[in-house]
């Protein structure tokens, strides 16, 4: 069987990663600050979504009838 482009692509990935891990100790808070700083110097514009996160039910539930009742536990 030959080796296929996207067999070779997912390769470069998987070594591009391993190195990066690599070079901060697997750390992934410092992979994260890394990138952060890298971002932050190269002075691009930053896409910040103008939504929030809010949940589609104010109360909390999740809108499925019955699921969101609870019973007591059997003692």
């Amino acid at each position: 069987m030959t080796q296929t482009s996207t067999d070779t692509t997912i390769e470069e990935i998987h070594a591009i990663r391993r190195n990066i891990s690599d070079r901060f100790n697997g750390d992934v808070f410092e992979i994260a600050r890394d990138a952060a700083r890298r971002q932050l110097e190269a002075n691009r514009p930053l896409w910040c979504p103008k939504a929030t996160n809010n949940p589609m039910h104010p109360s909390g539930g999740s809108g499925v009838p019955g699921l969101d009742t609870s019973t007591p536990a059997a003692g």
